[in-house]
């Protein structure tokens, strides 16, 4: 039996309260450590030495389908306030042929930052589809 890569198109998203929120399309799983240069004023090297520094994370978004009657979006979107927010624990996983997690990124106390409606056009057969941009303190990746 060959190994071959995992398809990207079989994914779940949950958070805390909501398991498979059905999402279509999720981006920005990304994860960049910052470069340190050092250079000490009696090295013999005429060249800086480089360090890893601390990590940034970049917004990840999230995009859907518009149901009727579901509103957990803007629930939580609309738990913004002045130095308050509703932090959310965030999955999301890609799946094998057998529906099982295979590779996990848990993302840390996200809170809803953007939040973008559908475009409606008349002359279109789309579907609409809502997006979602999330802040975060962090991301893990599993390999199980």
């Amino acid at each position: 039996m060959a190994d071959y890569p995992l398809p990207k198109f079989h994914f779940r998203v949950d958070w805390d309260g909501i398991a498979n929120a059905g999402f279509t399309e999720v981006t920005g799983l990304e994860v960049t450590t910052e470069k340190i240069e050092y250079r000490d004023g009696v090295s013999p090297e005429y060249s800086k030495i480089k360090m890893p520094g601390m990590q940034t994370f970049g917004d990840i978004t999230l995009k859907r389908g518009v149901f009727k009657g579901n509103n957990e979006f803007y629930d939580w979107w609309n738990t913004v306030a002045l130095n308050t927010i509703t932090r959310r624990n965030v999955t999301i996983s890609l799946l094998n042929e057998s529906h099982v997690p295979v590779v996990v990124w848990k993302v840390k106390n996200a809170w809803a930052l953007k939040v973008t409606s559908s475009d409606l056009n008349a002359g279109s057969n789309e579907v609409a589809v809502e997006t979602l941009v999330l802040a975060h303190e962090g991301v893990t990746i599993e390999h199980t």
